[in-house]
Order: structure tokens, then C-alpha cells, then sequence
């Protein structure tokens, strides 16, 4: 009878140790998901800024080209009006 206790225990032993061995594979293969998806995220936060960055850039460098334009312009008409002023 105590034999068959024994080798009743191992066998709950050996079918616990299997779902734990079957769940911590769960668990790395959840792990790896999850740094698949950190990873993607941060690649597309990394994108959407330098996307950002580039394009303020670009703003930037319109806005100046546009003052510049537009203070020249000013600088040559007084210039002209100033000249003709004078004549």
C-alpha cells in the first residue's frame, strides 16, 4: 500500500513539474512578445520624432527664407523711395 502511495506521489510530482515547465515556457515566450512590442514602440516613438524634428527644421528654415525675402523687399523699396526722395 505504501509502494503504491510513493509512486502515486511521484507521478503528481512529475505531472506538476511538467505544467510548471510547460507554464514557465509560456511565460518566456510572453516575454518575448513583449519585448518584440517595447521594441517596436520605441522604434516608432524614435521615427515620429525625428519625423517631428526634421519637419520643424524644414519650418524653420521657410520661415527665415520668407522674413528674409520680405525685410529685403522692405530695405529695397525705403531704398528706392528714399532715392527717388532725393532726386
Amino acid at each position: 500500500m505504501l509502494g503504491g502511495l510513493g509512486k502515486l506521489a511521484a507521478q503528481g510530482l512529475a505531472h506538476c513539474m511538467e505544467k510548471a515547465t510547460e507554464e514557465v515556457a509560456h511565460l518566456m515566450e510572453v516575454k518575448e512578445v513583449v519585448e518584440h512590442a517595447k521594441e517596436a514602440g520605441e522604434n516608432a516613438i524614435f521615427e515620429a520624432l525625428k519625423n517631428a524634428h526634421e519637419t520643424g527644421d524644414k519650418v524653420v528654415d521657410d520661415v527665415t527664407g520668407v522674413v528674409i525675402n520680405t525685410v529685403t523687399n522692405a530695405v529695397t523699396h525705403a531704398a528706392e523711395d528714399l532715392r527717388k526722395l532725393g532726386q
